[in-house]
Parts: C-alpha cells; sequence; structure tokens
C-alpha cells in the first residue's frame, strides 16, 4: 500500500513542479527545465517499476540516486534564482517527504 501513496505524492510533485518551472527564463526552457522535469519523470518510472518488481531492493539505489540528481537540480534553480525561496521551499517538501516514504517502503521489504 505504501508504494501507491509514493506514487500519488510524486505524481503530485511533478504537478507543481510544472507549476514552479513556468517562470524559467527562455533561456533554461530546453537545459535546466528539461533536465528537471525528465528526473522528475525519471523518479516516477522507477517507482512503477519497482512497484511492479519482485525484487524492489534492485531499485532501491537508482531511485535514491535519481532523488538526489533531483534535489540538486532543484537546489541549483534556487542558488541561480531561476525559482523563487517560496516555490523551492514546497518543492524541497516534497522531495523529503518521497525520501522518507522511500526509506521506509525499503525497510519494509528487509524484514
Amino acid at each position: 500500500m505504501e508504494e501507491l501513496k509514493i506514487k500519488q505524492k510524486c505524481e503530485d510533485m511533478i504537478k507543481y513542479g510544472y507549476l514552479a518551472l513556468r517562470q524559467f527564463p527562455k533561456s533554461e526552457r530546453f537545459t535546466l527545465v528539461a533536465d528537471i522535469k525528465n528526473s522528475m519523470f525519471r523518479l516516477l518510472m522507477l517507482i512503477i517499476r519497482c512497484n511492479v518488481s519482485r525484487d524492489k531492493r534492485k531499485y532501491f539505489d537508482d531511485i535514491d540516486t535519481e532523488l538526489n540528481l533531483l534535489r540538486s537540480f532543484v537546489r541549483l534553480s534556487k542558488e541561480l534564482e531561476f525559482m523563487p525561496f517560496k516555490k523551492y521551499e514546497i518543492m524541497s517538501k516534497y522531495l523529503t517527504e518521497i525520501g522518507k516514504m522511500i526509506g521506509g517502503w525499503r525497510r519494509s521489504t528487509q524484514g
């Protein structure tokens, strides 16, 4: 059941991410914005793959890596002043919640 909540939380983060990315400068639309969008969808894809896999453990490292990459992209966006602090704060909360949920999911599959 936890995996369905994680998928929904990731989809909610993507919806908010699209709103937050709208105000980036045009010069970043095909670079940083595209990288963030791709990373968000890769994270969702990995969560879905992990959910349907019999051996979920093999996906957790990839999910963690993608989550950390996405955190770095979002942090960089704030530091370059493409993303206002409030939107950065909300995106960071989504990423933190997803990270905690993934950690719980990982622990539940180890037993």
